[in-house]
């Protein structure tokens, strides 16, 4: 195969999105944010598809992660699967926000913290091995940021992070069906324990990434291989591949549609909404009377406003849910978006 070096002949990609991105670099963003390969020489894998140099693709990436277009490479392990994870929120006067959401994000298990448009203003997720380290997480992050947490753990997921289509043509991939709620995750063991913690940092950007893993976790490469291999086919990885920061790359308008669906169609609709190109995330969580009558969470991204509020009233009078109470939360400021950190 004839290889290119990434600045000849590459181009630029085409509308959206990914406009003015670099033909080589665009694939990396869409291409790869799941089936990554995963062999002992993963960056040479895909070299080889893109018709360029491994180190082509090891320097795009290195820049893509540099410019924010990228969190990382690695692993984004499905919630309650290992440890244990809730989605939390705060409302916050307004002139305090910025004091409040940096004592929050002090707390490594805070891995997502952002200022949404309502009362309840400051919203973030907290990640831990443990329901106990994660009770205990959220117990001292009230009493560092003064203000009662909301919290909001997930009941069920119809739709959450299988990728995002920056050319708006990728396939739609929908998780497999899943119970009501979560049996208790399974323990790992010392080894698999160890290469949780590897992961968070996500992929060496190195010619030989799972063999750095394995100096690391201390056994062969093999075995991570196939521990990882096994983890995606469990669903306890729900994908393996490049992790993209969406407002990066152009989708600045982000909401969350918040809705009061009755609980016998609940189950439906949050089917329903999955399965619409426009919907990134899907999933249910409990209410919290008095202050939290919404059950059916979803998030939009959008390039512009307008057209995120315009999805949403459509997508709710052609499901016929114009009679659900509802609120759309649109993003505001990102204090903080890292990957999960079980351990």
């Amino acid at each position: 195969m004839h290889m290119l070096d990434a600045s000849v002949g590459a181009g630029t990609a085409g509308e959206g999105a990914g406009a003015g991105i670099a033909a080589m670099d665009f694939r990396l963003l869409n291409d790869f944010q799941r089936d990554f390969p995963l062999c002992p020489a993963p960056f040479a894998e895909l070299a080889a598809r893109l018709g360029v140099a491994e180190s082509a693709v090891l320097r795009g990436l290195e820049q893509l992660r540099r410019e924010g277009k990228i969190s990382r490479v690695g692993a984004v392990f499905a919630p309650k699967r290992i440890g244990a994870s809730t989605l939390a929120a705060m409302a916050v006067p307004p002139e305090k926000l910025g004091v409040v959401a940096e004592a929050v994000n002090r707390f490594p298990e805070v891995n997502h913290n952002y200022e949404r448009e309502h009362r309840y203003n400051l919203w973030f997720v907290v990640t831990a091995g443990s329901e106990g380290r994660l009770q205990a997480a959220l117990g001292a992050i009230e009493q560092a940021a003064g203000y009662p947490i909301l919290k909001l753990p997930l009941v069920r997921e119809y739709h959450i992070d299988l990728g995002f289509a920056l050319d708006g043509k990728g396939e739609k991939i929908r998780p497999a069906a899943r119970a009501e709620t979560f049996a208790a995750p399974s323990p790992l063991d010392e080894l698999e324990r160890r290469l949780v913690m590897a992961l968070q940092e996500g992929l060496p950007l190195f010619i030989r990434p799972f063999q750095v893993l394995a100096s690391r976790v201390g056994c062969a490469e093999s075995e991570v291989l196939e521990r990882i291999s096994r983890w995606c086919e469990e669903g306890v990885i729900k994908r393996f591949g490049v992790v993209v920061r969406h407002r990066e790359l152009g989708y600045t308008a982000n909401a969350m549609l918040v809705q009061d669906i009755p609980d016998e169609r609940v189950g439906e609709l949050g089917e329903a909404l999955a399965r619409e190109p426009g919907v990134t995330l899907c999933y249910q969580r409990p209410r919290v009377a008095p202050d939290w009558p919404y059950n059916l969470f979803c998030m939009i991204h959008g390039q512009a406003r307008g057209e995120v509020e315009a999805k949403i009233a459509e997508l709710r009078a052609r499901l016929g849910l114009t009679d659900c109470a509802h609120d759309v939360l649109f993003s505001l400021t990102r204090f903080k978006q890292t990957g999960a950190r079980y351990a």
